[in-house]
């Protein structure tokens, strides 16, 4: 008989992440909501941004409602004087830092969801966000880790960067560039006793996804089945396990990659898509 269970939630009594403090990007909704509340339930303290700052707050009180400390700042990663004033808050509300998710990420410019073909806004919006938001936002961030001697830095990239998608390749472009500048991070800041590795998470039902799968419905003509039921024909077509990912999903190996447990991981890029994609 196997001793494991699934119902047995062992997890939440570990807490791995007591008092460290962690600045989660994107963190209004979606998968970096998930991730923020996972590493709280871990117990660490968060530092909630996101572009939206009334979003931010809304997960800073969840955050606060499980019985840790959060603070909700407004940033833009496109620029790095907000990425400097992210650094500079976060370190004077808490002291300091231990670990940086850059999660904040597009699908294009606005309304991309509704062209068929990406258009030369698309692939500037996937990039500035996507790749120089990371940039930013590790590069404000970086000395105060680096004189520290410590930390742990965990990008959001997409299965999607692990190969090219028709009609969808400024995204995956994107994600793929992510992977390879977290890769030059971790080459770079490993003297400094700081890790810095990469999340490709596959299909989850996140906004990103809501307009995606809108996207894909449009595109094909089909009339009747929505957005959630291409959502699912994909998942079906397309995942070994049958399982979609969830936001918590990500949060979980977020939260490893985080604690000392990963101490000899470092560059690496980990697929979190129930075996659609394998390397």
């Amino acid at each position: 008989m196997s001793h494991y269970s699934e119902g047995r939630n062992w997890e939440a009594s570990v807490p791995e992440l007591d008092d460290r403090i962690a600045v989660v990007t994107g963190a209004g909704s979606g998968i970096g909501r998930g991730i923020a509340l996972v590493l709280a339930q871990r117990g660490a303290d968060i530092v909630v941004s996101d572009i939206d700052l009334a979003a931010a707050e809304v997960v800073a009180d969840e955050v606060r409602s499980s019985g840790r400390n959060a603070l909700a700042v407004q940033a833009d990663v496109t620029d790095r004087e907000s990425t400097d004033t992210l650094a500079l808050t976060a370190i004077a509300g808490f002291g300091n830092i231990d670990i940086l998710v850059n999660n904040a990420g597009v699908g294009g410019a606005s309304g991309w969801w509704q062209r068929s073909n990406p258009s030369p806004e698309d692939w500037e919006a996937t990039y500035d966000v996507n790749v120089i938001g990371i940039v930013n936002t590790t590069s404000s961030f970086q000395d105060h880790l680096s004189e520290r001697r410590s930390g742990r830095i965990i990008n959001i990239a997409s299965g999607a960067g692990r190969r090219g998608t028709g009609g969808f390749a400024h995204y995956s472009a994107s994600k793929a560039a992510a992977i390879n500048v977290s890769q030059g991070f971790a080459l770079k800041l490993a003297e400094f006793n700081i890790n810095v590795n990469c999340i490709c998470p596959g299909l989850l039902w996140t906004p990103l996804w809501e307009k995606l799968a809108e996207r894909e419905r449009i595109k094909s003509g089909e009339t009747v089945l929505t957005g959630r039921q291409v959502f699912d024909q994909r998942l079906e077509a397309s995942t070994p396990l049958g399982r979609e990912q969830t936001p918590e999903d990500v949060g979980k190996l977020a939260a490893f990659l985080a604690s000392h447990r990963s101490k000899n991981i470092t560059g690496q890029s980990i697929n979190l898509n129930g075996g659609s994609y394998m390397n």
